[in-house]
């Protein structure tokens, strides 16, 4: 599969590729030059900034599954209002 780069250095890994590697939007690869002058491409794991969030942190109450289960109700429903305006 070809991919050609633009101008700004960026390349549109081929869907197929991307389907077959799990990569999607937001993945990080990492970029290898071989001493053949071959490039090795590696996916990375999701890095530890991506936990943000899943942890409590002191003096904040953690939130029951139901207060979640409607905070994103009340998300939803404010969602759909917008857009069917």
């Amino acid at each position: 599969m070809l991919a050609t780069v633009t101008d700004k250095g960026q390349v549109t890994v081929p869907k197929e590729i991307r389907d077959r590697a799990g990569i999607a939007p937001g993945s990080r690869l990492d970029f290898e030059v071989q001493e053949d002058g071959s490039l090795c491409v590696r996916i990375l794991a999701r890095g530890a900034d991506s936990l943000f969030g899943l942890v409590g942190r002191p003096g904040i109450e953690p939130r029951s599954i139901e207060e979640m289960d409607q905070g994103i109700a009340t998300a939803v429903a404010a969602r759909n209002r917008r857009t069917r305006k």
